[in-house]
């Protein structure tokens, strides 16, 4: 279970990754949640990934492997890797 605290770092993670797609794939109704898949965002192709991808590290001052971003399932997932590189995991 996770502490309020965590739980508030993960949506405010959550709020700004949305801005980011918002911005990237420009659609100011994109609400993400931790269970949205690429297939449930259509402006979210395979060149959008890399640019997503590129927008997060620069925003965040992080990187990811490529082992990384391919085990990702869910934006979920990819915040749970931001929270373990963000020393909030």
């Amino acid at each position: 279970m996770l502490y309020k605290e965590e739980v508030m770092k993960k949506e405010e993670l959550l709020l700004q990754i949305q801005s980011i797609f918002r911005d990237i794939l420009d659609n100011e109704s994109i609400e993400l949640t931790d269970e949205t898949t690429a297939n449930d965002v259509e402006e979210w192709d395979s060149l959008s990934h890399i640019q997503l991808i590129v927008a997060i590290e620069k925003q965040f001052k992080i990187k990811f492997t490529s082992r990384e971003i391919l085990s990702w399932k869910n934006v979920g997932e990819m915040i749970d890797s931001m929270d373990i590189k963000l020393g909030n995991a």
